[in-house]
């Protein structure tokens, strides 16, 4: 398929609630949006990397740029048959998996219309539906999060994420613990500590978590390992995996026992296919994070969650969880399964920005016409 014409959005969305974690705080999601041409027809993609490089060293305003300046310009005019042709053009540029995921979802989502097929079974799922958690933040008060929680256990979200930073850590997990002794939880550390902090990190195991994600910097995997062979909580990789080889080096060194896979941090759905296919080799479970994406790229995140070793519950919210009003249309909300559990659906057709929000969120745009 040649790829015609590219367009590039930094869209800034608005949330209900800042989000607060570990590396600050989010009043306003900002992404990337590509829609990608050929055809005659035209699919979307989205990448997250938030305002500032504090998640990972890449940032919206930076992956716009990369994307426009380098990698859209790398596509344009030529005829792409595979994602793993579309990454192979992109290989010269090192590391900014951010901005090519920005190309590679919206590729995916324009080849599934190409050929008529729903992007999961484009993707090779058999499943259309995966159950989802409940996340919550760094709150204002351990009585607000508490309230919360207890809305998503009578909600049955079958598990909840829980921020983990310091000043957010020990005493609110026993807050959380005596009032929810029996509930699943995990803990979001998104590199908030290092392994001087092994005293306190030991002191998970006594909170029977399901895991503890990203303790450690962003970028590490030897440390994870040691952290990894100290506790009997198991440890989850977020931000330290960005690429397949990654994750076969974190199987190898046993760096986790989870590994949580974001389209847009690994660089697209191609990669994160190929993570998931190692991991599952390795025996490593998976499960699929978000980051806070419009309904567009949630259901991006939806679809490849559906793939068969993404076992955890996913991280994927509906829109009114963070938004007043979605980018995109329809919102993305949620189901009960027959079981009783909340799940999101696999969908026909990716969601497509609302013209006149897209105009309103829109903080720069670019074109890259063929050639």
């Amino acid at each position: 398929m040649r790829i015609e014409r590219i367009e590039l959005y930094h869209v800034a969305m608005p949330l209900i609630y800042p989000w607060r974690t570990a590396y600050g705080e989010d009043a306003a999601i900002h992404g990337v949006l590509c829609r990608m041409s050929g055809e005659g027809l035209e699919g979307w993609g989205e990448s997250t990397p938030l305002a500032a490089p504090c998640y990972s060293p890449e940032w919206a305003g930076g992956v716009f740029a990369v994307a426009h300046q380098w990698l859209a310009p790398a596509l344009i005019g030529r005829d792409i048959e595979s994602g793993e042709q579309l990454q192979a053009a992109l290989a010269v540029y090192k590391g900014n998996p951010f901005a090519k995921a920005v190309l590679d979802t919206a590729w995916w989502t324009l080849e599934s219309l190409r050929v008529n097929r729903p992007l999961h079974r484009l993707l090779g799922a058999t499943r259309d539906e995966v159950p989802v958690g409940a996340d919550f933040g760094v709150m204002d008060s351990v009585d607000e999060l508490l309230e919360q929680i207890g809305g998503a256990v009578e909600r049955r979200f079958p598990r909840i994420k829980l921020k983990f930073r310091p000043g957010w850590d020990l005493p609110m997990l026993d807050a959380v613990r005596e009032r929810f002794p029996t509930h699943t939880f995990h803990v979001d550390c998104n590199s908030g500590y290092r392994l001087d902090d092994l005293p306190l990190l030991r002191q998970l195991d006594r909170y029977n978590l399901a895991m503890v994600e990203q303790p450690l910097a962003h970028d590490d995997l030897l440390d994870h390992a040691e952290l990894q062979r100290a506790l009997r909580t198991p440890v989850c990789l977020d931000e330290s995996v960005t690429s397949p080889r990654q994750a076969r080096q974190a199987a190898a060194l046993g760096s986790c026992r989870y590994v949580n896979v974001k389209p847009g941090r690994v660089g697209g759905l191609t990669p994160a296919k190929q993570i998931h296919d190692i991991c599952q080799q390795a025996g490593l479970p998976c499960w699929v994070g978000g980051m806070l994406e419009s309904a567009t790229g949630s259901a991006i995140c939806t679809a490849l969650a559906m793939l068969d070793n993404f076992t955890y519950p996913a991280d994927i919210f509906p829109s009114s969880r963070f938004y007043h009003q979605d980018l995109a249309d329809p919102p993305l909300e949620l189901h009960v399964t027959a079981g009783g559990v909340p799940a999101v659906a696999a969908r026909a057709a990716i969601p497509r920005p609302d013209p006149q929000r897209l105009r309103a969120m829109t903080l720069q745009q670019a074109v890259v016409p063929a050639r």
